[in-house]
């Protein structure tokens, strides 16, 4: 993570209330991960990732894909709660094709935020 001092105690509401959604999203399912992004209309999408033998996502992947698919064209700030202590590669471009400086926050499954990376 390129800003590993990012704490729990640093995020604002808006993106405190990502983390949540995020840790929502993966516990509804059982996932590896859950993701939120938040696009500049301030409108949240949900995503956990995705297994199956002919389509494999990952939870930011999905999130922006709902934020896309209802229109969505720039992202504020994106949380993924996942059990790795990194981000994955194919989740960061997903939210770099829409914003390149948007946030993202990397949390533990207990909504502990481990760092933030710039998209």
């Amino acid at each position: 993570m390129r800003d590993s001092s990012v704490t729990t105690e640093d995020l604002d509401a808006e993106d405190t209330k990502l983390v949540i959604l995020a840790r929502g999203a993966r516990a509804r399912v059982n996932a590896v991960e859950g993701a939120a992004v938040r696009d500049s209309d301030g409108r949240t999408y949900t995503g956990a990732s995705v297994s199956l033998p002919s389509l494999t996502l990952t939870a930011l992947q999905l999130a922006v894909a709902c934020a896309v698919a209802a229109g969505a064209t720039r992202l504020e700030a994106a949380a993924v709660v996942t059990e790795a202590s990194t981000l994955d590669a194919l989740g960061r471009a997903a939210v770099r094709d829409l914003t390149a400086d948007a946030p993202v926050y990397v949390a533990a499954p207990d909504g502990t935020v481990l760092g933030m990376v710039a998209s």
